[in-house]
């Protein structure tokens, strides 16, 4: 066997030609998009590249010349020295089922990152936020990928755990059918909220862009700038990532609570777009971009994603969530075009939206595991820290300091 870099079109064809091999027979398999990985290592376009990161690929080669794997690995300099320990991180990774295959590609990240001055390792996960390409797919296999989420064969998880990783946090994935009505918590929280004339819930529909992304950098900024490690937004990063949804908007799913004229909740969502790009190979090319479009504007939708739900500080327990929500029910659903949602992972170390995902009588849908290996096996393995339980230092390993998609 052989590692070869990525480092001309070739090789980086290559590099996207693996999972057509792991995948032949794999009837629910959606490749991810092409172009979303390929931006990821462009230095023009992933801005951690300007603040001193920097990242690898390799593919690999067998003896009669056919590429049997492909990884990635990269040093986050948001968070690779947050720690007591530097901690990289290897991702995009695809392999046969051959433990000596997958061990030369985990050897691979773990050399290049001791060379980059990390002291371990994080697997799988992306060059930049949690939001998309994080995690290894460890339980419920069946049924088709969601957009953004990582999905592989169940034989990774041993290679995983028998080259010495060992599980940092869980990412559990929810499934939630829509025309199921409110349970009564939330009904009766509602109600609490809903009673004083001031409060109204609202989707999005004929509101400009440049309006959305005000409202949801107010009550971000409120229910997590500066709180549990999280840096407040500016302004042109909301703008940014509301500019980025265009497209593939449906304003009747950005669902708002106000008070008043100020907004102080937000639970907001996209069309399941796995729907869409099974049509298109993984590859928005040209000709991709033209099945994209013709059937996201033709084709029934079925399941919407939750990307984030978030109540400002001095809302939170008050009844919002539970307002936003039933306002989904009962004016969403009516609406047909989406009969279940998914929502996309939370952490389980973030034992309070457990709680309300739990109480929103959704079904378990899957299981992602985030693993980390220290190269020095006298260092001390801990947890991700559970949200609330973290030192006033902020001291624990590798700490997020963005917002997650995981606050469902």
């Amino acid at each position: 066997m052989k590692l070869v870099q990525v480092s001309d079109k070739n090789t980086q064809d290559a590099f996207f030609e693996v999972p057509a091999l792991i995948y032949a027979n794999d009837k629910n398999f959606i490749p991810h998009i092409r172009q979303d990985i390929e931006k990821i290592f462009d230095s023009d376009k992933n801005k951690l590249f300007k603040l001193g990161g920097n990242c690898i690929r390799w593919i690999l080669i067998d003896r009669q010349h056919q590429v049997i794997g492909r990884v990635a690995a990269f040093v986050n300099p948001k968070t690779a020295n947050t720690g007591k320990y530097p901690v990289g991180g290897m991702g995009f990774f695809e392999c046969i089922d051959n433990d000596e295959a997958a061990f030369e590609l985990i050897d691979a990240c773990k050399n290049w990152l001791i060379e980059q001055g990390m002291q371990g390792m994080d697997g799988p996960v992306n060059f930049g936020e949690r939001d998309q390409f994080w995690g290894l797919l460890t339980e419920n296999f069946s049924g088709k990928p969601s957009y953004g989420l990582n999905y592989n064969p169940p034989y990774y998880k041993r290679f995983f755990e028998h080259y010495g990783f060992r599980e940092y946090f869980k990412q559990l994935v929810f499934w939630r059918d829509l025309r199921v009505p409110a349970q009564d918590v939330f009904v009766k929280k509602a109600g609490m909220v809903s009673s004083n004339p001031e409060f109204s819930v609202k989707g999005m529909r004929g509101v400009s862009q440049e309006k959305i992304a005000a409202y949801f950098l107010e009550v971000y900024n409120s229910a997590w700038g500066g709180h549990e490690g999280f840096k407040s937004m500016r302004m042109e990063q909301a703008r940014s990532i509301i500019k980025s949804m265009k497209v593939i908007m449906d304003p009747d799913i950005l669902i708002f609570a106000f008070m008043g004229e100020k907004p102080i909740g937000f639970y907001l969502s996209i069309p399941e777009l796995n729907e869409f790009f099974v049509h298109v190979n993984g590859n928005l090319n040209w000709w991709g971009k033209l099945k994209f479009m013709y059937h996201l504007k033709f084709k029934k939708r079925h399941t919407m994603l939750g990307i984030v739900f978030g109540v400002s500080k001095e809302f939170q327990g008050k009844g919002v969530e539970g307002a936003m929500i039933k306002y989904c029910g009962e004016v969403v659903v009516p609406m047909g075009r989406y009969k279940d949602t998914i929502l996309t992972w939370i952490g389980d170390f973030n034992p309070r939206m457990l709680k309300v995902i739990g109480n929103l009588g959704t079904e378990l849908y899957r299981t992602l595991t985030t693993y980390r290996i220290y190269f020095d096996s006298s260092i001390p393995f801990e947890r991700h820290p559970v949200i609330g339980e973290r030192k006033a230092s902020h001291d624990s390993d590798n700490q997020n300091t963005e917002p997650e998609h995981v606050d469902i």
